[in-house]
């Protein structure tokens, strides 16, 4: 396996379920952050949300975000609303939300409101830590490459 491949084997590990992640959205000068459920596949970061919070608004003024996990990650990325939950084209990833969310999932969103959608947060670069800073990943999610140091 590369570096990459490494990288994301990790990613997957920690972030392919149900996690709390800090994304920051840009209002004009002033940034804004805060705590949501965060699933992780294939590069990007997905959340269930309300198309009218601030959050969904921000990013669609401004996609570019940041995010950082407990868990070792810190990167950026550009957000996207995909849209209503129940549209056919969020069907496979709306499934695995209901799925890794399932503790809160049907408490918090109203799938039958035209607001609950779905937003990905694609990543574009990142840096990935384990052991205890003794292992680094520097990772370039567009080009699919990661750079590995070592203490």
């Amino acid at each position: 396996m590369n570096n990459y491949e490494n990288a994301m084997t990790i990613m997957t590990e920690r972030f392919g379920k149900d996690n709390l992640i800090a994304v920051a959205t840009a209002d004009g000068d002033r940034i804004h952050n805060r705590m949501v459920d965060a699933y992780f596949h294939d590069g990007a970061f997905y959340i269930s949300t309300y198309a009218l919070s601030n959050k969904v608004k921000q990013i669609e003024a401004n996609p570019n975000v940041a995010v950082c996990a407990v868990d070792w990650f810190s990167g950026h990325g550009t957000g996207k609303n995909l849209g209503w939950v129940l549209s056919p084209e969020n069907a496979e990833i709306r499934l695995k939300l209901r799925e890794e969310f399932s503790a809160w999932y049907d408490h918090a969103n109203n799938e039958q409101d035209k607001n609950c959608c779905i937003l990905e947060v694609r990543l574009t670069d990142g840096m990935l830590i384990k052991d205890h800073h003794a292992i680094r990943y520097q990772i370039d999610f567009t080009n699919k490459s990661a750079l590995l140091s070592e203490n």
